[in-house]
């Protein structure tokens, strides 16, 4: 059985804890969080082949040829793992850039073993959570 003072030793370790997180570890939970308010699938869960809604904050964009169609590819992050979105014909989205929260919707499949999905349906989202302009 816990005494009175291990209890308050741990809830101030657990505070200290909390005061003194990388940031990169708190805004990892902050997405996490906003994926279960969402009540979308974490990507880390995701399973090959199924379809799947997720969302994250987008990393990086990029433009690359895939054979002779170009291909806009978005990296999202959830706080769990990376997904990648691939557009294919599209050389670029209005608002889908670094920085930029959405949901994405379609089947996953594992390219490189990199979880991935092409052409989702996505909505963008004004800040973590919110729902607002829809895409595709």
């Amino acid at each position: 059985m816990a005494t009175r003072a291990d209890r308050r030793g741990g809830f101030l370790r657990r505070a200290l804890h909390r005061m003194v997180r990388p940031a990169e570890e708190i805004e990892d939970h902050e997405l996490r969080s906003d994926s279960d308010r969402l009540g979308v699938t974490c990507i880390a869960d995701l399973v090959d082949r199924e379809i799947a809604t997720v969302s994250g904050a987008v990393r990086s964009t990029t433009l690359s040829p895939e054979g002779t169609v170009p291909a806009l590819k978005a990296e999202i992050y959830d706080g769990s793992q990376p997904l990648q979105l691939i557009w294919l014909g599209r050389r670029r989205i209005a608002g889908v850039r670094p920085g930029t929260y959405l949901t994405a919707h379609g089947r996953v499949c594992r390219v490189e073993g990199v979880p991935t999905i092409y052409n989702p349906r996505y909505e963008l989202l004004p800040g973590r959570g919110t729902p607002t302009a829809g895409g595709r």
